[in-house]
């Protein structure tokens, strides 16, 4: 059973907790995901992939702990969609202070997010070093490692641009809530015009650019969902389950001196 701290009546936090405990906050995002994916794809994904690793690395001695999943968060790239709800990057990062106040209130030090959604990622890598000096704890942030672009032989081209509800999210879907996923409706929506760029581009290019989901192309969709598979799906489930398990098997270890 996943070690829930939420569950704990108050008394019981001080009882359990030490400083060797490692708090974990799942990080989502409620948006849109094109006309085929619930907007809660980047809650789903996280909260599942962070409470199998919880319990992976409990069972092999690790002093891990659950909190609730974060549901909103900053998606202002999705704003004129409706249907998604998004956080000011100012409010998420006060809200990313308070949570780390809190914790530092028990006698656990440290926290990690487990972050769900792309468009947090430079805030919580800000936030890291801000709760540290604030607050004294040990801060890390991780996305749920389940974001691979389809290369033509494992899933279509998507040119090295599937990084929303394309071929990866959506098999992923498919293997944790098949029944939120509508594939007649998915549609494939690749930018191929900024694909020969060689500095200029998404994750991993060193030249990043502001962009709305919208700037692509009415779907909502980069990338292409249209082959998506759940045993692929499940396979990239179990990858990320462990890749978080072992960075939080490492976390509980790290000390900064």
């Amino acid at each position: 059973m996943t070690r829930l701290l939420a569950e704990l009546p108050q008394p019981r936090v001080a009882a359990l907790l030490t400083e060797d405990s490692v708090i974990v906050q799942p990080i989502g995002a409620i948006e849109q995901h094109g006309a085929h994916l619930p907007l809660n794809t980047d809650l789903v994904i996280p909260e599942a992939i962070a409470g199998a690793a919880v319990d992976r690395v409990v069972a092999d001695g690790v002093d891990a702990w659950l909190l609730p999943p974060l549901a909103l968060s900053k998606s202002d790239e999705h704003h004129w969609a409706p249907g998604t709800l998004w956080l000011e990057a100012s409010t998420l990062w006060e809200t990313l202070v308070d949570i780390g106040r809190s914790v530092a209130a028990t006698p656990a030090r440290t926290l990690v997010f487990v972050n769900g959604h792309g468009g947090n990622s430079a805030l919580l890598q800000v936030a890291n070093r801000e709760l540290r000096r604030r607050f004294g704890l040990r801060v890390f942030s991780m996305g749920s490692g389940i974001q691979r672009a389809g290369d033509g032989q494992e899933g279509p081209d998507e040119l090295g641009m599937g990084i929303h509800a394309g071929h990866s999210e959506t098999s992923v879907m498919l293997a944790l809530r098949p029944e939120l996923v509508d594939m007649p409706r998915a549609v494939r929506n690749v930018p191929a015009h900024i694909a020969d760029y060689e500095t200029i581009g998404f994750n991993g290019y060193p030249v990043s650019f502001g962009w709305t989901s919208d700037d692509f192309g009415p779907s909502g969709v980069i990338g292409d969902p249209t082959g998506a598979d759940a045993a692929y799906g499940a396979r990239l489930v179990s990858e990320g389950v462990a890749f978080v398990a072992k960075a939080l098997a490492e976390i509980a270890r790290f000390r900064h001196a």
